[in-house]
């Protein structure tokens, strides 16, 4: 429910074809998937800069 609001999706779990990533693919969100650390790394709120065809992530 929440992913038409997303700008960008970022999942510490998962592959290409994780549901995540194929949702995320039908609406033409950007998405990263695999991130490893993710949830270590980022706090709830911070802002992030993803580059989707990269899977560059740089915090804000």
């Amino acid at each position: 429910m929440l992913f038409p609001a997303a700008t960008g999706i970022l999942v510490e779990r998962g592959s290409l074809l994780s549901h995540s990533a194929i949702v995320s693919r039908e609406l033409g969100i950007p998405a990263v998937v695999g991130v490893t650390g993710l949830l270590d790394n980022l706090k709830t709120g911070e802002m992030v800069e993803l580059d989707g065809t990269t899977g560059v992530i740089k915090k804000l």
